[in-house]
């Protein structure tokens, strides 16, 4: 390890930073993210160093060519000039005296380096390639970014908080370590996440005696959505909770994708129903639930989709309610808007359409009961979720209550995934198109002369006919 990694106190560190382009613009404001006093010399000032100067009393701006002893009573030196000598020079006579120096982009002639930087004070993530590969430490640091929560900041400042109340309670260091993890990886991590400080505190100290009792700590529920199929259209909040169950119940729209991300040792129960083959019913699903988490376990309920639309989540919630039981709801990108995006058809569209309708196609007694007049509409977009059993019915009904035969329709099979495929047609023609027949569940109707669109956006390379 050729640099040793530390934390440096800032709030009593007087930095000087010579040059003031946009190079040492950069470092000024990350400078500004520490409480150090700043002193910038420069014989000439950028608009964005200039800015910075007049917005901040931390900065000291001085409008000359380097001195000497500018290095005095520094404690930390930036160099950021296009100046090779007078780079060298600084460089120098830092090092002379035992000075922090950084030249910037001249990793030889830096005692310290400046890593990359996961800001989420009071957490921060540093990490350095010791100058060899910056472009992969952006990525790393991308990659980062993903994944942790921009507000893991509250996670910090609750652990800060509570920190002295846990170690009297729990005297042990293994005892206060597991209890930590507990917290900030189940339910009351959640609820600082989402800014319930109150909530999250009355259930740590029910915990923080639970614990001292032996008592395991009780379970939640999480639905969540897990959009149409592309594990990439995965929100970061499901992805964190799918990484953290020890118990996911899944139904049979969740991609194999999908299921491949959730914690390797949680227990996987599937729930899934296909045309006449409910596995489970919905009310024994609901209870499954609600048992789960009683038994003080983490329950991600996974769902295709939303699990507000068309996902039954209303009811799940309502057995959760009766039992107890604590739940948060995760939105997912609905397979509406995942089949539309990735068919190339807006919903809605300023020549097309200003107003979308989803609705429900499917069949209870061989017949569809929707409000058939009021879903033909000029100017509008009909979006219909399980409707490929009843598309004569769809097709037929719409007609009939006044839509053009002539109207474009467009089914849409494994929306989003790489085997997705588009039929179009109008409401005429797409019961009879022989591969309207080879189409199977999940398909999404979408109905309306947004469709005339599909031709020239669609850009995904899922299979195509007309």
């Amino acid at each position: 390890m050729k640099y040793f990694p530390i934390f440096v106190d800032a709030q009593h560190i007087h930095c000087l930073l010579v040059g003031a382009g946009e190079v040492a613009a950069r470092k000024c404001e990350l400078l500004l993210k520490t409480p150090a006093k700043i002193t910038i010399v420069s014989p000439w000032v950028s608009d964005t160093v200039q800015r910075l100067a007049d917005a901040s009393e931390q900065i000291t701006l001085i409008n000359r060519k380097f001195e000497d002893d500018d290095i005095n009573d520094k404690q930390m030196i930036f160099v950021a000039t296009d100046d090779e000598v007078v780079n060298k020079h600084i460089h120098d006579i830092a090092h002379a005296r035992k000075l922090l120096v950084n030249v910037v982009d001249n990793t030889p002639l830096c005692k310290f380096i400046t890593p990359s930087i996961v800001d989420r004070s009071p957490i921060i993530i540093a990490m350095s390639s010791g100058g060899v590969a910056p472009v992969l430490l952006r990525y790393i640091r991308q990659k980062l970014e993903s994944v942790i929560p921009a507000n893991i900041k509250l996670l910090g400042n609750f652990s800060e908080k509570f920190r002295n109340k846990v170690k009297e309670g729990l005297s042990s260091v293994t005892d206060r370590r597991y209890f930590w993890e507990e917290v900030l990886d189940g339910d009351i991590g959640e609820s600082v996440l989402q800014g319930n400080n109150d909530l999250a505190a009355a259930k740590l100290d029910k915990a923080l005696i639970a614990y001292k009792n032996g008592d395991k700590p009780a379970g939640q529920v999480y639905l969540v959505g897990a959009g149409p199929g592309d594990p990439d259209l995965l929100t970061f909040r499901a992805l964190r909770l799918m990484q953290k169950a020890d118990v996911v119940v899944y139904d049979r729209l969740v991609s194999p994708e999908i299921l491949e991300l959730v914690r390797r040792d949680a227990e996987k129960i599937y729930v899934g129903k296909a045309k006449s083959n409910h596995t489970i019913p919905q009310e024994e699903i609901n209870e499954l639930l609600a048992k789960e988490a009683l038994a003080g376990n983490r329950v991600v309920r996974l769902k295709g989709g939303d699990p507000f639309i068309f996902g039954r989540g209303g009811e799940e919630i309502e057995t959760l309610i009766d039992h107890g039981v604590d739940f948060q709801v995760v939105p997912g990108i609905t397979a509406a808007t995942g089949a539309a995006s990735y068919a190339g058809i807006p919903l809605t569209h300023r020549d097309h359409a200003q107003s979308v309708t989803f609705t429900t196609g499917h069949l209870r007694d061989n017949t569809i009961n929707l409000n058939w007049p009021a879903l033909v509409q000029q100017n509008h977009t009909l979006v219909f979720y399980m409707g490929l059993t009843g598309l004569r019915i769809i097709c037929d009904k719409l007609v009939e209550n006044g839509m053009p035969s002539t109207m474009p329709i467009a089914l849409v099979q494994g929306a989003t995934r790489n085997n997705q495929k588009v039929v179009t047609g109008t409401l005429a023609t797409i019961a009879d198109n022989p591969d309207t027949l080879a189409l199977k569940p999940p398909t999404l109707i979408i109905v309306g002369t947004v469709v005339e669109l599909h031709a020239t956006l669609n850009w995904f390379t899922g299979k195509v006919s007309q």
